[in-house]
């Protein structure tokens, strides 16, 4: 009798174990499934809406090159090196941060301009009248071209500053300030040209 019993309880056991992996099948199975759909309809928006990339940035998907011409510092104080930095700065933030390759010249997106402010001015005044810093503030102007969309295009100034102590001689910070002046106008036009934020 107790045998019966063994063998019952085996045979429960053992259809449970069957029950359970074929539950564990018929899930993995769904997942696997999910999983397909959810590329499939990724794939569907990358064609139709463009290229996505983890910057946030929207591009064609016909787009395929960009290129950077050369700014010419044509602000009235003149750092020799900003316009190569800001040149190779702007360059490297489209190859990055997206699929697009660098070309000399007639890129799928284009991007000219030229610096147009390089100015440093007394802030925050005290009491007797003296500043307690300095600003250097960089301007450019920008023209970007979306050969795939025209509504994208534009021809805009950006601006970007960094303050210092007043006691500090400017050519002793200048290379520490322009770096990261760069790096904001760098971004600031590279959202504008490609995220839609």
């Amino acid at each position: 009798m107790r045998s019966i019993k063994t063998q019952i309880h085996k045979d429960t056991d053992t259809q449970r174990h069957f029950t359970l992996r074929l539950c564990n099948y018929a899930a993995l199975r769904l997942f696997k499934k999910a999983c397909c759909l959810v590329v499939l309809l990724s794939c569907c928006l990358l064609n139709s809406c463009g290229i996505y990339t983890f910057s946030g940035a929207s591009i064609p998907a016909e787009a395929k090159t960009v290129s950077v011409q050369y700014f010419p510092n044509n602000a009235q104080l003149v750092n020799p090196l900003l316009s190569n930095a800001l040149t190779n700065a702007l360059n490297d933030i489209f190859v990055n941060q997206t699929t697009l390759l660098s070309v000399a010249q007639n890129g799928d997106l284009a991007i000219e301009g030229e610096i147009t402010g390089y100015v440093t001015s007394p802030i925050a005044i005290t009491g007797n009248q003296t500043a307690a810093l300095n600003r250097l503030t960089v301007t450019v102007n920008v023209r970007f071209t979306n050969k795939y969309d025209e509504s994208k295009n534009f021809e805009q100034k950006f601006s970007q500053y960094q303050d210092y102590p007043s006691g500090q001689d400017l050519n002793s910070v200048q290379d520490v300030l322009v770096e990261t002046i760069i790096e904001d106008l760098c971004q600031d036009i590279f959202n504008k040209a490609v995220v839609n934020w």
